[in-house]
């Protein structure tokens, strides 16, 4: 999948390879009148460059070295915003200087939000944000501040906030201290997003970069660093996010630090990540919750949509507390207020290769459906969990007959925590393929490893643990089950209620 996808993205780099050698003209910022400085507010002189830069059929609007205070920029077609060294785009505190901008024809969930941008498009095709400056959201000081709990509706701006735009190109920006999300991009297409630099911890809602409904997206080469969701793929509307690779990053969240969801809508289709080190948050504290990262990969699908064909491969993470999690719910959540309420969606054809976690945390990874809503089609191969241990019964769920359902929450590791198995819990599920999974406790952990339950389809090809993990693996309503394990794990037969067993395999 992943080598299909990215023949797909040529074109589109040669779209934007073009589109970089097409805009020859610059317009310098200062040409109009903007000055350099905290207190001088530049909102009018950089969107008059932008005006002239669109009028005379595109080009380059140059932010020259300097600390540049502006509201709203308005990015308009053929238009390129290039930082400088020592450049530093750099919000007002102002709510004014960031006005509500129109309602899309796009409808979406974060309607009610209202849209507010430190750098807005809509409707716009060849656009570009690029160079070796700083985008900075001053997102401490955006009221109504960090500590308050008023969720993402609020009207704090986004860094940029692109709505059904085509052909963009973002590279090689360092991007800081959102107001909400740092960068947002809506119901896109053709996107290329290379070579940037997020640090996130300035307020709530800190998302590295969100992916919303968009096609042929490629991001790669990046860094992240955020207090929310670092990476993050959402379908507010009714627009699947599809055909995204993502590739070659370095990952850091106090949330999750990739993610599918919570949003759901539209669904996901042809979704590949790759290549990428998940590492601790260089924070200092989380502006709220723990500081430490909840999942190094979660897959969510919980108001509605088909999350269909998803490959990851070679990912290597550090000292998260769950290293995977993939849910399949339903909260029902409708995108807009009239909209229908969406019906249980699906997850089907997920491949998970090559997966290391080190220094995890205790919450267990899962695969769970809901009762008669399966999570079909998923294959777990060579992966490796190594996770702290030292946990004591009592200080975990003790059964997995235990483990509430939750069909309508908020799909997360928080809600069960300390689930009865150490390594992975799978539930609800169809058709699920485990080939080379080894768990290891650092310290002492009398968990049992594996946890089945409700599973039509499973075939299991070596399972094995070292030192300190429990010596079982629990299976319960398993309809067709091929089992390899390696020693020193056994089998809890008693327990076992399968319709069909394949004796010499088991």
């Amino acid at each position: 999948m992943i080598k299909a996808l990215m023949q797909k993205f040529v074109w589109c780099l040669l779209i934007c390879i073009t589109t970089k050698e097409g805009l020859a003209k610059d317009f310098l910022i200062t040409d109009f009148g903007a000055k350099a400085g905290v207190t001088e507010l530049n909102t009018i002189p950089i969107n008059n460059a932008i005006g002239a830069c669109y009028r005379n059929g595109g080009g380059k609007v140059i932010i020259p070295a300097g600390v540049f205070r502006t509201g709203t920029l308005v990015l308009k077609d053929n238009v390129e915003i290039h930082l400088e060294i020592g450049a530093v785009i750099y919000a007002s505190t102002d709510r004014k200087d960031f006005p509500l901008q129109p309602q899309p024809s796009y409808r979406s969930l974060k309607d009610t939000g209202g849209w507010r941008s430190l750098i807005y498009a809509l409707d716009a095709i060849n656009i570009a944000v690029t160079g070796f400056g700083t985008i900075d959201g001053n997102g401490a000081d955006q009221l109504p501040g960090p500590k308050a709990r008023t969720g993402d509706m609020d009207g704090r701006p986004r860094n940029i906030l692109f709505i059904s735009c085509k052909n963009i190109r973002v590279e090689g920006v360092h991007m800081r201290n959102s107001g909400l999300w740092n960068q947002h991009y809506l119901h896109c297409e053709d996107v290329v997003v290379d070579k940037i630099n997020v640090y996130n911890h300035a307020n709530r809602n800190n998302d590295g970069i969100d992916i919303d409904g968009c096609r042929r997206f490629l991001l790669s080469n990046s860094v992240f660093d955020t207090d929310d969701d670092a990476v993050c793929l959402k379908s507010t509307g009714e627009s699947a996010s599809e055909d995204i690779v993502i590739t070659n990053c370095v990952i850091s969240s106090f949330c999750n630090a990739i993610k599918t969801g919570t949003e759901s809508t539209g669904g996901f289709k042809n979704i590949a990540i790759s290549n990428c080190v998940i590492m601790p948050s260089k924070g200092s504290d989380r502006l709220y919750g723990d500081s430490i990262g909840i999942a190094g990969l979660s897959l969510e699908i919980v108001d509605g949509g088909i999350m269909d064909g998803v490959s990851i491969n070679n990912i290597t993470m550090y000292g998260t507390e769950c290293p995977l999690f993939v849910r399949l719910g339903n909260r029902g959540r409708k995108h807009f207020k009239d909209a229908p309420e969406p019906p249980v969606g699906k997850m089907r054809n997920i491949v998970i290769s090559n997966v290391v976690a080190y220094n995890t945390g205790n919450y267990c990874s899962s695969i769970t459906g809901i009762p008669g809503h399966y999570v079909e089609n998923l294959s777990l191969s060579n992966v490796q969990f190594f996770n702290k241990g030292g946990i004591n019964k009592g200080d975990y769920i003790e059964s997995a007959e235990k483990v509430k359902e939750d069909i309508k929450g908020y799909p997360q590791p928080t809600a069960w925590k300390e689930l009865p198995s150490s390594g992975l819990f799978v539930r609800h599920a169809k058709n699920i393929q485990i080939n080379g999974f080894m768990l290891n406790s650092e310290e002492l952990d009398p968990r049992i490893p594996v946890i089945a339950v409700d599973v039509d389809g499973l075939q299991v090809r070596t399972i094995s643990k070292i030192d300190h993990s429990g010596a079982n693996v629990f299976l319960q309503g398993i309809n067709v089950i091929n089992v390899d394990v390696e020693k020193p794990l056994s089998w809890e037969k008693e327990v076992l209620k399968l319709g069909e067993i394949n004796s010499k395999d088991l």
